[in-house]
């Protein structure tokens, strides 16, 4: 069975010249900001969660609980947000989760400060709920378009992860000297920055993000069908993940975000050890989010283009390169390159495969599915956290790369049953 992208050939003018191409682009523009300033204080406080995580935890061991604390706020909350925007509105449930970004960043630093590890996770723990309301939008970019555009509306949306891998980085350094400043530690800074930047994009939100896109989706669904998704009643979520696309989309988003975590978290605590400042950390993990975001343009065109699962099977043997590749050297220049190959990589995975579920989708199950999605991911990703710190604690840097390879492959071994399995499109 082909997917919905090589059943389609809807063309962009007949989009173009629709009521809802508008409106439409007003909502996915909005998102984009939305997303960046949100990612900018998610990426300015990654750059050092996992070193307060080891110091207020006492063992190098702790460095990734600050992650995972992150994921499992993120896993637990996503069904929540799902059902809650299904009900309530997309607008409302992204406000009400970059609230409580704003909320956590601020309670996380001044739990660091009172040297409270409970606090910090707590604060992170609301960073991560928040994270998966964010994450959320990416769905509601895609869901206001045909689906012959919709892999480009949601890589769009992650494309504003690119201008906050850029503005979280740069605000780093400055956030730690303002700190200094004040007479606190230089590591509290980007959680001071953080707070403003999640406040600013809740603002965003509540003003601009008109019309209602869950009202716009349904909309757009009567208006542009195709022949792989009708229209009908809500199906089971248990049903519908035992198709073998969304199977395909739900593991190419999982497991690529198992092996970015594993990697990325514990980077920054192996430059630590090698004695790499504040600047030299910052740009390492700048050069990751930068992979993650930035090409997002291509990946949308491209999985629009030639189809999911092609763009699914590059992210994942990009991954593989990434973590075989993470290990040769602890320079910075070469520890730049492979984390930038694993944002890249990564990014392959998560926009073809959102797409992909996107496809298979009625308008009555996209927001709860997709909540259990990520439900899935973030777990996933949160056991993956945890056990990269105990792999790194008992075997090194080397040993938890080459882990995150053979995790690769699995995605990788899935897009290629698949692409061989389904016939060529018309």
């Amino acid at each position: 069975m082909a997917t919905a992208i090589e059943a389609t050939q809807l063309k962009s003018p007949e989009w173009e010249s629709s009521a809802f191409a508008r409106p439409a682009r007003n909502i996915r523009w909005v998102l984009f900001t939305a997303m960046s300033l949100s990612s900018a204080a998610v990426i300015g406080m990654a750059t050092v969660n996992a070193i307060l995580g080891a110091q207020l935890g006492g063992s190098p061991a702790w460095a990734g609980v600050p992650s995972a604390t992150i994921l499992v706020g993120s896993a637990l909350a996503s069904p929540a947000w799902g059902y809650f925007s299904e009900r309530r509105g997309r607008r409302a449930g992204l406000a009400a989760g970059l609230v409580l970004g704003a909320v956590g960043a601020a309670l996380a630093g001044s739990a660091f400060m009172l040297r409270s590890l409970t606090g910090f996770l707590g604060g992170l723990l609301l960073i991560g709920v928040s994270g998966a309301a964010v994450n959320l939008s990416r769905f509601a970019a895609g869901d206001v378009h045909p689906p012959a555009l919709r892999a480009r509306a949601i890589s769009t949306v992650v494309l504003g992860g690119a201008v906050g891998s850029i503005l979280g980085v740069v605000l780093v350094a400055p956030s730690g000297t303002a700190a200094v400043g004040a007479g606190i530690d230089e590591l509290v800074g980007p959680y001071g920055s953080s707070m403003l930047l999640f406040g600013m994009a809740t603002i965003v939100t509540i003003l601009l993000l008109r019309p209602e896109p869950r009202d716009l989706g349904r909309q757009v669904a009567v208006a542009f069908q195709t022949e792989t998704v009708r229209l009908g009643p809500p199906r089971p979520i248990g049903m519908i993940l035992r198709g073998r696309a969304p199977l395909l989309a739900v593991s190419a988003m999982m497991f690529g975000q198992v092996v970015m975590v594993m990697v990325m978290v514990m980077t920054s605590l192996h430059m630590r050890e090698h004695e790499h400042p504040l600047a030299s950390i910052s740009l390492v993990i700048g050069s990751h989010t930068f992979g993650m975001y930035a090409f997002s343009v291509f990946s949308g065109r491209l999985a629009d283009r030639w189809g999911r699962t092609p763009v699914i099977a590059i992210g994942a043997a990009t991954l593989t390169l990434a973590c075989l590749a993470a290990p040769f050297s602890p320079d910075v220049v070469p520890l730049a390159v492979a984390l930038f190959l694993l944002g890249f990589g990564w990014n392959f995975c998560y926009v073809g495969g959102s797409a992909l579920l996107a496809d298979q989708l009625r308008p009555g199950e996209r927001a709860r599915t997709q909540g259990v999605n990520d439900l899935l991911v973030g777990g996933s990703s949160a056991i993956a956290s945890l056990t990269s710190g105990l792999v790194f604690a008992a075997a090194g840097y080397s040993a938890m790369a080459y882990l995150g390879a053979m995790v690769a492959l699995i995605p990788l071994a899935m897009a290629v049953a698949w692409r061989r399995m389904a016939p060529a499109p018309a």
